[in-house]
């Protein structure tokens, strides 16, 4: 069975779904977990950070807004991070971790051999906390395509305005493709068109992100109107690029959006660096 993703915010999550949760977990059934806003009492969380600890499909895991509420919940994720291997992307965005809790979290993030997207926005961090996220920086300052490419996966995701992207040439890898294919395939966007020509992507991984972005559009058009326009449709439709040379776009942001990429000041330093 391939790995999927389990979708669930701002409810009470009972016993049996906690079950479930922890039974695709251990039998690495997913892919990408959301739990945004959920609520759950202290075992039931436990019992989620022992299953993702050993969790081997899991790429996202999305705890925002409030749902790592306590130092408790705090020492457990970090003891499941220290043994996990597969996560790629954490959102703790809106959780009160204070200074104290993300130096609890520290070591584990530090260590960790494949996080390259942190979501650490509105967390009540000080200078103490942003000193910590500082040193799980590059120390020469550089960072590699994957590494941007995770973080501008969360930004993409949370805008419902932006159609066309062009990352031609910015040294993207297969683990990039592999988290932008994730993020098309699991979270409603605008995106139409991604440019991924001149990067060490095979054509087979393009052609899946090529193949997602058609479908979106294909089912937009039908919900839009009926049969009788169709055809004009098709003959106005622009393809789903990753072809090399369509490098001029303008993609406008979205400032109604709540998903914040790398807020309290880290976004700002990560963001300045990635434009230049």
């Amino acid at each position: 069975m391939l790995p999927s993703s389990i979708q669930i915010s701002g409810e009470p999550l009972s016993g049996a779904e906690v079950r479930d949760i922890c039974r695709g977990l251990r039998d690495n059934a997913v892919r990408l977990l959301s739990l945004r806003g959920c609520r759950l009492c202290d075992r039931d969380f436990g019992r989620i950070c022992r299953a993702l600890a050993g969790a081997t499909s899991l790429a996202q895991l999305n705890l925002n807004l409030g749902v790592v509420s306590s130092p408790s919940r705090i020492k457990q994720l970090a003891e499941a991070l220290r043994t996990n291997r597969s996560i790629q992307s954490l959102f703790l965005h809106g959780s009160p971790l204070t200074d104290a809790g993300l130096a609890l979290l520290n070591p584990a993030l530090a260590l960790h051999p494949a996080l390259v997207a942190l979501d650490l926005g509105d967390c009540m961090l000080g200078d103490e906390a942003i000193n910590l996220i500082c040193g799980l920086l590059p120390p020469d300052g550089a960072k590699s395509g994957d590494h941007v490419a995770g973080m501008l996966a969360v930004a993409v995701a949370s805008s419902r305005t932006l159609e066309v992207l062009d990352l031609e040439g910015t040294g993207l890898t297969n683990q990039s493709a592999q988290t932008l294919l994730d993020m098309v395939e699991n979270y409603p966007t605008a995106l139409r068109s991604l440019v991924l020509a001149e990067n060490s992507i095979s054509p087979e991984l393009q052609q899946q992100i090529c193949d997602l972005l058609s479908e979106g559009e294909e089912e937009e058009e039908e919900v839009a109107g009926g049969p009788g326009d169709t055809q004009e449709r098709e003959r106005a439709r622009q393809p789903a690029a990753h072809q090399r040379g369509s490098s001029s776009w303008t993609g406008p942001s979205d400032p109604s959006s709540q998903m914040v990429l790398m807020t309290s000041g880290l976004g700002d330093s990560l963001l300045a660096e990635t434009e230049m």
